[in-house]
């Protein structure tokens, strides 16, 4: 019978039945099968099912209730505690209960040992993470792949990558989870060369890597915008049956969204046969970035329509779309909707709301929706109304900003940058460099704005005035060619934004070069780690205009797409 009923409840548990399993509980209750007394009784397995099942409904505190009913917990049932609490991310709790089960004389095992690890590493506690190392090693479970995998997670999620690599390299044994792990490691710690040189290196010893193997490793060709590569990957993840899963097609969402394909990026998505709600974040913030404001709204209508649940990171992507198109009604009725879906405001979407507010004028409505915040103000929010305050010249509300950002100990050089510009756009030249001054004296140094462009297959990377190129000669030709016809169409420049003029910014280098070897009717694609600045924002306009080409910026605020003199971002960005 006890079997019958331990299927039944898999049964009950893989069809998301909570009703009914509820009331299977309360049947072996009422009949006497659980708590069982003993560890060894035919029934302790019930146990151990029901902690699992409560779990997977997103119930971990149902679990630990349960669990704590038991008289005399088996060694399964902490291991099935234990995993409950850390997979919920209650990284205290299952500290707590692992403590109570050496206490009990329980010992850890293969099962237990990587849940806790999970938890140390969530907490990122380089010390526990080298003490259950140690407490590992004098178990008989050394060498166990799984055990030694998840110290590797732990250590990569603790920062602590060198530890990380040393149990990896002595690992007796690896598997596909052990290889991932490090790989999703490297890419989290921004060692974008060493995932991908780890990913070659798995499968040159065979390994059959599984979706997260390419979902990782195709987000690391999306934050280096390696088009090339990733294409690559996606082609061998064709070649499987794993290019069907949500997490690979999500991964190549954002591959081909951020080196500027959006077409690419809803052909991937439209050919998904499975999504989940990733997916529909994914697609939501390509066409976000990519200012489709009307279809991020249509595909959060569909999205709703297919029975998913917006969290956090969707009405991110609502409230940024709205903040970039200057759409203040909407952005207010999405976030008043927050709440009637059951996710609460966190700062992220407040700093949103202050710049939408910001971007439209209202900058008066800024400052008193920051007074109202239910917590602190953060950076982000303080430097949304910093910027808009630079666009509209508001120089008295910067200088409040600024105080802020400086009392919170987190005045970043870009923010002193913004302060800067503030003041030079309102003819304050002297406040202006006494904001730079004051910068260099804290021994802080403006980021180096960078452009680059991809060309068969090789990244071409360039700085403000730069002349190290190959073909610098040939790009400044070029670039004095066509700012001719320029100005000869009304092309004026203006450096009122910038404290340093130099010829070309970065962003006008790798368009020079584009127009070289980038071939007619394709368009140039270029990315840049900094804000692009008005006056090339301009000038590109200006370029498309007269030789009609297509220029694709992806700027750290979103992606520009220029046409005909004409970007889509409505010069609202």
């Amino acid at each position: 019978m006890h079997q019958a009923l331990g299927s039944l409840l898999a049964t009950l548990s893989s069809s998301r039945s909570l009703r009914h399993g509820e009331q299977l509980h309360a049947h072996l209750l009422r009949r006497g099968f659980i708590p069982v007394s003993a560890p060894s009784s035919a029934f302790s397995h019930l146990s151990n099912q029901l902690i699992t099942f409560y779990s997977r409904f997103s119930l971990p505190l149902l679990s630990l209730n349960f669990f704590l009913s038991l008289p005399s917990p088996s060694p399964s049932a902490w291991s099935a505690i234990l995993s409950a609490l850390s997979q919920h991310r209650l990284a205290e709790l299952t500290l707590c209960y692992f403590h109570e089960m050496r206490l009990a004389d329980v010992g850890p095992s293969d099962r237990s040992i990587p849940s806790v690890a999970k938890s140390v590493g969530c907490l990122c506690d380089v010390e526990l993470a080298k003490c259950l190392h140690g407490l590992s090693v004098k178990t008989p479970f050394s060498n166990d792949v799984f055990v030694l995998t998840s110290l590797v997670d732990m250590y990569m999620k603790c920062a602590q990558l060198g530890d990380a690599r040393k149990v990896f390299d002595f690992m007796p044994e690896r598997n596909v989870v052990s290889w991932s792990a490090l790989i999703s490691g490297y890419s989290d710690a921004r060692m974008y060369s060493s995932a991908l040189l780890l990913f070659h290196s798995a499968l040159a010893n065979g390994i059959q890597a599984n979706d997260f193997t390419f979902s990782s490793v195709i987000r690391v060709c999306a934050e280096i915008t390696s088009l090339n590569i990733g294409a690559q990957i996606h082609g061998l993840a064709s070649k499987t049956s794993l290019v069907s899963s949500p997490f690979v097609g999500s991964a190549l969402v954002s591959l081909y969204s951020k080196c500027g394909l959006l077409n690419k990026a809803y052909q991937v998505f439209d050919e998904m046969s499975e999504r989940n709600l990733g997916a529909w974040n994914s697609i939501l913030i390509a066409s976000a970035q990519h200012g489709n404001t009307q279809t991020v709204f249509t595909q959060f209508e569909s999205m709703q329509k297919t029975g998913f649940r917006p969290n956090h990171i969707t009405f991110l992507c609502l409230l940024s779309s709205c903040s970039h198109s200057g759409l203040l009604s909407e952005g207010k009725n999405y976030f008043s909707l927050m709440s009637k879906h059951g996710v609460k405001p966190g700062v992220e979407h407040y700093a949103c709301m202050v710049d939408l507010l910001g971007r439209v004028g209202r900058i008066s409505e800024a400052v008193s929706f920051i007074e109202s915040m239910p917590m602190e103000p953060t950076e982000s929010v303080w430097g949304a109304l910093l910027t808009a305050c630079r666009k509209y010249k508001d120089v008295d509300t910067a200088k409040l900003a600024a105080d802020k950002l400086i009392s919170m100990g987190s005045f970043s050089p870009g923010m002193y940058m913004l302060l800067a510009g503030t003041y030079r756009a309102t003819g304050r030249e002297l406040e202006a460099a006494h904001a730079r001054k004051v910068m260099r004296d804290s021994g802080l140094k403006k980021e180096t704005g960078l452009s680059w462009i991809e060309a068969g297959g090789v990244v071409h990377t360039f700085v403000s005035g730069d002349q190290r190129h190959e073909k610098s000669g040939e790009i400044y030709n070029i670039l004095k060619k066509v700012g001719e016809r320029m100005e000869a169409n009304g092309y004026q420049p203006d450096t009122s934004g910038v404290h340093r003029e130099v010829r070309y910014h970065s962003e006008r280098l790798a368009i020079g070069f584009g127009l070289l070897v980038v071939p007619k009717g394709e368009p140039i694609r270029i990315m840049k780690n900094l804000r692009v600045c008005d006056d090339c924002h301009t000038a590109i306009k200006y370029l498309t205009k007269c030789t009609g080409r297509v220029v694709v910026l992806r700027d750290n605020n979103r992606f520009h797409r220029f046409e005909d003199g004409v970007c889509n971002c409505g010069d609202f960005w």
